[in-house]
């Protein structure tokens, strides 16, 4: 499989031989895949990159049996970076599609001139509120979740277990307010604090002695990356892991546990799936990733190959002409395709109709580290902006 990821991580066009028998069609597919790949967070945008050019590959370098060619830009984790490079896969490259990127706040700033081009952005991770809601578009669509979402589900294990008081610790950009919110919705305990802390910090000394002293019976906290790294690992070396039940989401998981180990073992977090998923293509999916990349799958990866099956889907139902922006987005809705999670819908506005999960960071027997669902806390959960987007159903 050496050579597979060499292919993979070339990030070049994929190249397959034949045609299409229908009317009009696009003689390539051009994909833009926007993502972070420098920087404490980039393995996060590495998970998304190969879990979407793994897509492609095993459907034979093709996106809807054409040819696809899919350019992979780094954002560098910077809004001004990421607008830049977005113009120039649109206007130079003239992609088809736009997929990406990692964090909200890039999303929102590639937003404007993605749509604005008519051109369709297809977001694999982020899920903000305001474009699930009041500025949802035609062009945007979500194989994610909205951002509250997965935080929800802390928020209604916390009140079902009967936890009283806790702490709430995220960075002070859209999509942790979007986790607070998420978590506050189905939570009716005590707040004892609200910790906002700069996105990209790596020491929470400060933070973890005033939880100490607050003495809550939770924490729950947003910190994807190397965020997520450090804080687990000081939460523990703090002796607070015996002390405040640690929920997250993001802060453990697939792509921090390699790092945190035994530091994050037993700690709690919410996923709309985990690599434990019982139906056979997720099975699949995980057994080829980890061939592939040597290391476990999380929600970014599943959530890339699922975009890019999306879009396979899509380009198979509109017959390959990409010329139709209303077939294309109606081809797009349809979701037809065997999502990794299993039930999977659009609602009108272009984020997921999904079930989610309550998970726990365990340590396998061949002795990598994986998230593990617990138990599901929603059933074909909607989000809650939907009903303020102006689309229509």
């Amino acid at each position: 499989m050496r050579g597979l990821k060499k292919v993979l991580l070339s990030a070049v066009a994929f190249a397959a031989l034949g045609g299409v028998a229908q009317a009009a069609p696009a003689e390539k597919v051009k994909i833009g895949l926007v993502t972070t790949l420098t920087g404490p967070s980039a393995v996060l945008g590495q998970q998304i990159r190969d879990g979407f050019l793994l897509s492609v590959q095993q459907n034979g370098g093709k996106i809807g049996g054409i040819e696809a060619e899919v350019i992979v830009v780094d954002d560098e984790q910077k809004p001004d970076v990421a607008v830049n490079r977005v113009r120039g896969l649109i206007e130079r490259d003239k992609v088809d599609f736009v997929v990406g990127p990692v964090f909200s706040n890039i999303a929102v700033a590639m937003f404007k001139p993605v749509v604005q081009s008519e051109t369709f952005f297809i977001s694999p991770n982020s899920g903000t509120s305001n474009f699930a809601g009041r500025d949802c578009s035609p062009y945007y669509f979500v194989t994610s979740y909205q951002n509250d979402q997965m935080h929800g589900v802390l928020g209604k294990h916390a009140q079902n277990e009967g936890l009283k008081r806790v702490v709430l610790m995220v960075p002070n950009y859209q999509a942790g307010k979007d986790s607070v919110a998420g978590f506050k919705r189905h939570y009716e305990g005590e707040i004892v604090d609200e910790i906002y802390t700069s996105l990209g910090q790596l020491d929470f000394s400060a933070e973890l002695a005033r939880i100490a002293a607050l003495q809550p019976d939770a924490l729950f906290t947003f910190m994807p990356g190397g965020m997520g790294v450090n804080l687990t690992k000081q939460f523990r070396q703090a002796g607070l892991a015996d002390k405040v039940k640690f929920l997250s989401a993001f802060t453990v998981d697939e792509t921090t546990l390699p790092a945190q180990r035994d530091d994050a073992v037993g700690f709690f977090g919410g996923a709309n799936w985990a690599p434990d998923f019982d139906n056979e293509q997720s099975k699949a999916f995980v057994a080829a990733y980890e061939a592939a990349f040597d290391n476990v799958p999380g929600t970014y990866a599943m959530q890339a190959f699922d975009a890019a099956q999306l879009l396979d889907s899509a380009v198979r139902g509109v017959g390959g002409d990409l010329s139709d922006k209303d077939a294309v987005r109606a081809a797009l809705m349809k979701a037809d395709f065997p999502s990794l999670r299993g039930e999977f819908t659009f609602n009108h506005n272009g984020y997921p109709i999904q079930d989610f999960y309550l998970v726990k960071a365990a340590k396998r027997e061949d002795g990598k580290y994986q998230t593990e669902i617990v138990e599901k806390i929603f059933d074909d959960y909607a989000d809650d902006y939907a009903g303020q987007c102006r689309l229509g159903s």
